[in-house]
């Protein structure tokens, strides 16, 4: 009888044991086959929207709007798939496009009615829904550095003018001389502007502002999603060509130009300030995402193409969205914009009909 006990003891013991090996071979197998998910990015650039049509451009001129939105959106990429923050590669990304004279921020700001160069900027942070902006600044290079210095260095959201500058040389920013924002193409078309506003006052006709038609908003902006889930916007812009009073428009402003919300989307515009001020665009869009559960291109449609619209604005948006899908939506003939995804695979547009 003891001797039948430990046979099945035994029996059993070495059944299990091989059930044990069994297990963990298909453990082993399963794992062989568990494909490896890397986290999604992506970013989004938009160099202005306006009248931009194919054939005002040149070949030459088409293809330098090109080459600068591939160096600038490349850049951010870089920084997103080698693990950077969307906060870093904003920030840099912006820094490309401030420091061509093709677009209407920094080296390429346009002039004031008093010759001057006036500059905003604005940058968010999805994860924190903290900001920072600065407005009417006239030495600062790179006015979205600034903006990210107010967010992060101040108690602050917004600074202006004298005060911005002032924070700047505390933060040991150098102040850059003014003449370094002078272009000729940029002052010419101030002065164009001031003859036709002057012949419209001699022969005695109502003036209508000569910008808003036929013309074109060189705003540049960033959005982007970093490979850790957080979303980021930032704006930089020149303003109006002849703005006067020291007229700040919606890029400095947090919900109109830019803004970022991780539980939605990131947003940066750009087209006539004074009406994506008043329907508060940037954050339009983020709003209608999270309280009517739509898309972000359904949300982006409907601000652009209908909301906007209907109080006589006009312009466009970039925006990313949590999971990485994009929208470049406008009312305009055309907008300089690029798109890159988590794949790298590259998209740069112009016209409407692209």
């Amino acid at each position: 009888m003891k001797q039948i006990l430990t046979l099945l003891i035994g029996f059993f013991v070495l059944f299990s044991c091989n059930n044990v090996k069994n297990d963990s071979s298909l453990e082993v197998k399963s794992t062989e086959f568990t494909e490896k998910i890397e986290p999604t990015f992506g970013i989004v650039i938009h160099g202005g929207a306006g009248t931009i049509l194919k054939k005002n451009m040149t070949d030459s001129l088409e293809n330098a709007f090109h080459s600068k939105l591939k160096e600038a959106i490349s850049t951010g990429h870089s920084i997103l798939e080698k693990g950077g923050s969307s906060l870093e590669a904003i920030t840099a990304t912006i820094n490309i496009m401030e420091d061509s004279p093709l677009f209407n921020a920094g080296k390429g700001a346009v002039f004031t009615n008093e010759e001057t160069n006036e500059m905003d900027a604005s940058i968010m942070d999805g994860a924190t829904l903290n900001a920072g902006a600065v407005a009417g600044v006239k030495r600062i290079k790179n006015p979205i550095n600034l903006a990210l210095s107010v967010m992060n260095d101040s108690p602050h959201v917004l600074l202006s003018g004298a005060g911005a500058e002032e924070f700047a040389r505390e933060q040991g920013y150098e102040m850059t001389d003014p003449s370094y924002f002078y272009t000729k193409k940029r002052f010419q078309s101030l002065q164009r502007i001031k003859k036709k506003e002057l012949e419209k006052k001699t022969a005695n006709v109502s003036f209508e502002d000569p910008l808003i038609k036929n013309s074109k908003f060189g705003t540049v902006g960033c959005v982007a999603l970093d490979k850790n889930g957080n979303l980021a916007a930032g704006t930089s812009t020149g303003g109006m060509t002849n703005k006067q009073w020291n007229r700040i428009g919606d890029s400095p402003i947090i919900g109109a130009g830019t803004y970022a919300n991780n539980t939605t989307c990131a947003v940066s515009s750009t087209g006539w300030g004074e009406y994506f001020i008043r329907a508060m665009v940037a954050h339009d869009i983020s709003a209608m995402m999270e309280y009517k559960g739509v898309t972000l291109h359904e949300a982006a449609q409907e601000v652009i193409q209908n909301k906007l619209p209907a109080i006589d604005g006009v312009g466009g948006i970039v925006a990313i969205d949590k999971d990485g899908n994009v929208a470049m939506e406008f009312n305009t003939p055309g907008m300089f914009r690029a798109h890159m995804n988590a794949e790298g695979e590259l998209i740069i547009k112009i016209y409407k009909d692209e």
